[in-house]
């Protein structure tokens, strides 16, 4: 009785939010779309770094191009497709700063999920006739997919909702993309056998024509919330230099540690990510068990997001503000660091794993994104985006080479590595939060 009448009561507060809030619906709508049609593709994603068929994943050109040189391609597989995605990243970022500078949102906002749309059809034809070489180019594709469509996302939503409504309403949006990052694996289980690889894209493409209806409505919503607080317009160009992004987060002391912070927890999450790889291959040498293993984990972890999102993130945010949100997550990964520096063991490593993930998606991420509502257009939607995009990649290039380098002295080596750089990260949160406290309590 009591746990119904808590669930109804939870269903009673998303109501009301509903009412008091109508851009609400549609944001849920939007951030559930955007991650279903990504977790679609995310296990093609994870299947291709991971595939032994090198012809599949790289060009000829390229394979012969190692091979000249004495070099085993297959031996440096996810080190060279991180660097080209960093390499990817540096280019993607000036033309994004271009046309955020120089067209309204209202054609910007479309002009990028019709991009990943059109692209999303030639891949579906590069799959269906087993183009050599689509492994490596859907690899590439998707990472910038993930990383630009959802920094587009919640910078939209510090457009649509102001600082005191992103702090009541961010958790219910978090936990929309988590029930679309549940159901996107499941339909692949569902249709992948059935339909194929190929098909799959176009599912995804159906899920980002939904997107597009979603933020055409959600622009009228943002249009009067400006009018009505005389904010600057998003419906006219934003002006100024397409590297304006890199160059505030170079001079704004709270946008640097921002990317501090993006950058360690990068750091956390890929030592982690690729010593349980290493750590899996040697206590799951069956494929199946592997494969059992991951997929425990991402149930965990969503399952875990989704509990923290409903009954934790909103009232955290809405009555203590970023600092405990940011905090807590930090704090775990440091407990979990060192409990991985004294045993490596893989179900320890999976707890940790869960821990990191989840904090990072139902806390960590809404807590830097109410940030975003205070501050100018050009920090959230340049600079903003720098930091998710070419910051983030950067980070994850320098520690998957730090890891290649670690790894020959054992999980031990690694995780007391992590452990100085969770040391960092939780530093980072502390200076944000600093930071965080001397922009105006709403920008309006």
């Amino acid at each position: 009785m009591a746990d119904s009448d808590t669930a109804s009561g939870r269903l009673a507060r998303f109501q009301s939010a509903l009412r008091e809030s109508p851009p609400l619906l549609w944001a849920f709508l939007y951030f559930f779309f955007l991650l279903t049609g990504y977790y679609v593709l995310r296990p093609v994603r994870e299947a291709m770094g991971a595939s032994s068929d090198v012809t599949a994943l790289f060009p000829p050109g390229m394979i012969a191009f190692f091979a000249e040189r004495g070099v085993a391609l297959k031996e440096l597989q996810l080190q060279v497709l991180f660097t080209f995605t960093f390499l990817i990243m540096l280019v993607l970022q000036p033309a994004y700063g271009w046309l955020v500078s120089r067209w309204p949102r209202r054609v910007f906002l479309p002009a990028v999920y019709g991009f990943f749309i059109a692209t999303l059809l030639l891949f579906y034809a590069a799959f269906h006739a087993g183009m050599p070489g689509r492994g490596m180019a859907f690899f590439l594709w998707i990472t910038a997919f993930n990383l630009f469509a959802v920094a587009v996302f919640w910078s939209f939503m510090a457009d649509v909702f102001s600082d005191a409504e992103a702090r009541a309403v961010y958790g219910y949006i978090g936990a929309a993309g988590t029930l679309g990052a549940i159901l996107g694996p499941i339909l692949t289980r569902l249709l992948v056998e059935r339909i194929g690889i190929a098909h799959l894209m176009l599912v995804s493409a159906g899920c980002l024509l939904l997107c597009i209806v979603c933020l055409l409505r959600l622009r009228r919503h943002a249009v009067a919330r400006e009018a009505q607080r005389r904010l600057v317009s998003g419906e006219v160009p934003m002006g100024g230099s397409v590297l304006a992004g890199l160059r505030l987060v170079a001079r704004e002391p709270l946008l640097r540690w921002l990317a501090v912070l993006t950058v360690f927890g990068v750091g956390v999450g890929t030592l982690l990510y690729n010593e349980q790889a290493a750590i899996v291959r040697q206590f799951y040498p069956d494929p199946q068990q592997a494969t059992a293993y991951y997929a425990g984990i991402d149930l965990a972890v969503n399952g875990l997001t989704l509990l923290v999102q409903l009954l934790v993130t909103r009232a955290l945010l809405s009555r203590f503000g970023i600092a405990p949100a940011l905090l807590i997550p930090a704090f775990a990964i440091v407990l979990g660091y060192a409990a991985l520096a004294a045993s490596p063991l893989p179900l320890l490593v999976a707890v940790v794993q869960v821990a990191t993930r989840a904090g990072e998606f139902s806390l960590g991420k809404p807590a830097r994104e109410t940030i975003y509502t205070r501050v100018a257009r050009e920090w959230r939607y340049k600079a903003g985006a720098a930091i998710d995009t070419v910051i983030y990649r950067g980070g994850d290039l320098t520690f998957v080479w730090v890891h290649k380098l670690l790894s020959a002295f054992g999980s031990q080596a690694v995780f007391g590595a992590g452990l100085l750089v969770a040391g960092a990260f939780t530093l980072g949160a502390f200076k944000v939060v600093g930071e965080a406290r001397r922009l105006p309590a709403a920008r309006d």
